[in-house]
């Protein structure tokens, strides 16, 4: 947990480090964005003088995100009234999408206090309320209509118990929503889609520039293969 004194150290430093931005694919809402990962993670290690810490997520618009943002705008009854967790929240963008489209309640839960920082920032920027966890929640009982998740199936030590988690949450009743842009640990089997979209993206983040991204559901089957149903394919926004 962190106090609000060290709020206010990453929240300083976000503004300093970053640049308030319409999101590419997303551009009704702004983000404080870096344009180079590298840099900015190197500075952050000097901030909190700690090596080794992980790349600040926080500052892109990743593409399962942008996307996921997208289907709760195009698809606000999924959020409306309901209360949202946006799990591994990053920049905020998902959750905020969420409360734009009308949902009651947002919690933007994220173990990196630079992306809870981030995340209340970027809530302020497009003038919405959210709330922010800073603590693992995977593995624990938690009350939420909607859980959305957006890119996060990219290593295998954080996929695995993130789906049994996820799958637990859907089988007790919760509505489970994961943008995905075809990372390697996203499970074969449980799953279906219900919307697509081709998601311009930084090739200094990803290996290509559109990446084709997919927004998934658990099957009522959940041991079924994976599944693909009819769905939107949304164009790039023009720029």
């Amino acid at each position: 947990m962190f106090t609000p004194k060290l709020m206010i150290k990453y929240t300083d430093f976000i503004v300093a480090y970053t640049t308030p931005l319409p999101v590419l694919n997303c551009p009704t809402i702004k983000l404080h964005l870096a344009n180079e990962a590298v840099p900015l993670w190197r500075m952050t290690e000097a901030t909190l003088e700690t090596q080794g810490l992980p790349l600040p997520f926080w500052a892109f618009a990743w593409a399962g995100g942008q996307a996921l943002a997208l289907y709760v705008m195009d698809n606000p009854e999924c959020v409306s009234g309901k209360r949202v967790l946006d799990f591994a929240s990053g920049s905020g963008l998902v959750g905020i999408a969420a409360k734009s489209a009308g949902a009651k309640h947002v919690v933007c839960a994220d173990i990196d206090p630079f992306a809870a920082a981030a995340a209340l920032l970027n809530a302020a920027l497009n003038e919405v309320e959210i709330d922010i966890f800073s603590e693992d929640l995977i593995g624990k009982s938690v009350d939420y209509d909607v859980i959305l998740v957006g890119d996060l199936f990219y290593e295998r030590d954080i996929a695995e118990p993130l789906f049994a988690w996820l799958t637990s949450l859907y089988v007790s009743g919760t509505h489970v929503l994961i943008g995905d842009p075809g990372r390697t640990y996203l499970p074969n089997s449980g799953l279906s889609s219900v919307a697509e979209y081709q998601i311009a993206v930084s090739r200094d983040l990803e290996d290509e520039a559109i990446k084709r991204t997919r927004i998934w559901r658990f099957n009522e089957r959940f041991d079924d293969p994976v599944t693909t149903m009819p769905r939107n394919i949304y164009p790039i926004p023009n720029q």
